[in-house]
């Protein structure tokens, strides 16, 4: 299909494009007005993700409000621990939890390797929103890391301390590598699914490898991303961009550059100028602006997004977007100054 609008594709290819493409995590989702509506006639999360109609839905509805260059898909990252049997729900207050959380080598042994057939809902939400996009602008579809799903099917949830997850680390590595590869594996046949299906870019959401030390990140994150990369090469999608977004693993920038990914999604924490030389120009660079930012006023707002298009320069292959996701309590007309402070000063 011809997109109208291919900057965000032709920045992860690090050609030069007139200006910087932007789009945002969590776009889609509770600060909108629109999206509390159909989550309130949905019911539940759930129901919402996987009933592809409200997906598609969703996925749209700030490309309504806001000239943003890419869609991703609505979804969650831990959908293919929920297609192996752990039974995901989402507690008020409290997040997501699992029925069957990880407790024993058994579980893990038990655990089935996922293929897109098993995920079909989301293969049906892709192909219904691309249909309905109809080359307006990219799809981009996602997973979570092998490690960052393996830390939410120990911790049944999110975790302050990742206690059972290091356990199984540093007591058992070979259960460990065990999880991981069959994550790793899952999440090739369903990022092939979704690319099958019509997603322009995939991404790899490691949510929480800044937990880990630069050796135990190597060993039990990014060598499962790489694998997950190679994987999708080998399954025939060479030219499918590939995204990895690893929240506080600066330090290990360049071994993420060497992955043969396409871009690296960059936090808050490092300026985009020391992020750019320790990759290297390998790949493009995607970030890095606090989402805390949305909370200034406007003017503020304004500096910081200039601060961040300055800092990258006209070097080809950046996009803009947050160090993180939107928040529920942002105001929508927020981000409507940070989409069109990135047209004005990257366009100068």
């Amino acid at each position: 299909m011809t997109l109208e609008n291919d900057l965000f594709l032709r920045a992860l290819l690090r050609e030069k494009t007139e200006r910087t493409p932007v789009w945002l995590m969590r776009q889609a989702g509770r600060y909108l007005p629109e999206y509390r509506k159909i989550r309130k006639q949905a019911g539940d999360f759930m129901t919402l993700a996987s009933t592809p109609e409200l997906a598609c839905e969703v996925t749209i509805q700030p490309l309504e409000r806001f000239p943003l260059d890419a869609a991703i898909i609505f979804s969650d990252i831990l959908t293919i621990p929920d297609a192996m049997g752990l039974g995901l729900h989402f507690v008020q207050g409290e997040g997501p939890k699992f029925e069957k959380p990880i407790t024993s080598a058994k579980d893990i042994e038990n655990l089935p390797i996922v293929s897109a057939d098993d995920l079909q809902y989301v293969m049906d939400a892709i192909s219904l929103t691309t249909k309905t996009l109809n080359g307006r602008v990219p799809l981009i579809g996602f997973a979570g890391s092998p490690w960052t799903l393996l830390t939410y099917m120990l911790e049944n949830g999110s975790s302050k301390s990742y206690a059972k997850s290091k356990a199984l680390l540093y007591r058992t590595p070979e259960l460990a590598h065990q999880l991981l590869d069959k994550l790793a594996q899952s999440t090739i046949s369903y990022l092939a699914g979704q690319i099958e299906s019509g997603a322009s870019v995939v991404q790899i959401f490691d949510s929480w490898g800044g937990v880990l030390s630069p050796a135990d990140y190597k060993t039990f994150s990014l060598q499962y991303m790489n694998q997950i990369v190679i994987g999708l090469q080998a399954a025939g999608y060479p030219d499918t961009p590939i995204i990895l977004f690893s929240k506080g693993a600066n330090h290990s920038l360049p071994m993420m550059a060497n992955s043969g990914c396409h871009a690296l999604g960059i936090d808050w924490t490092i300026n985009i100028n020391d992020a750019l030389k320790l990759t290297e120009g390998k790949v493009a660079l995607q970030g890095n602006l606090d989402p805390a930012t949305l909370y200034a006023d406007d003017h503020f707002i304004d500096h910081a997004v200039k601060e961040v298009i300055d800092a990258y320069g006209d070097r080809p292959g950046h996009v803009f977007n947050m160090g993180h996701g939107m928040q529920p309590d942002m105001e929508p007309e927020k981000v409507a100054v940070l989409v069109d402070a990135v047209k004005r000063h990257s366009e100068h």
